[in-house]
């Protein structure tokens, strides 16, 4: 069983940074892809960003790349999402899953978080 517990979310005027981080129990953390998620009001989970180990790779939505970016450290068994030039549209529930059972850009994961909320003012 992985445990994700993500921390970082707040209140941020449009144009900020944010850096979310998810802490996985699992001491094979470097053996699950690790992927980032977010929820707004009255929408659908959607998928942000992603992450494999070995090879190593990343995947973005097309509405952040260029302004997010996934990132990881295995000795911490810690992913990170720096979010960059934030809009208020970002504002989301931001959730970490582990364990991609298909592609990493689907809800299907074996392992999800809580769930951080970010709210981004215009």
């Amino acid at each position: 069983q992985v445990q994700l517990v993500e921390s970082g979310g707040g209140l941020v005027q449009a144009g900020g940074s944010l850096k979310l981080s998810c802490a996985a129990s699992a001491r094979t953390f470097s053996n699950y892809g690790m992927g980032w998620f977010r929820q707004a009001p009255g929408k659908e989970r959607e998928f942000v960003a992603a992450i494999s180990w070995s090879p190593y790779n990343t995947w973005y939505s097309d509405s952040v790349k260029g302004r997010f970016t996934i990132s990881g450290d295995t000795a911490k068994n810690t992913v990170y999402l720096q979010m960059n030039s934030l809009k208020p549209e970002d504002t989301a529930v931001y959730y970490c899953a582990a364990g991609p059972r298909t592609n990493v850009k689907t809800l299907n994961y074996a392992y999800w978080g809580q769930g951080t909320q970010v709210t981004v003012s215009s």
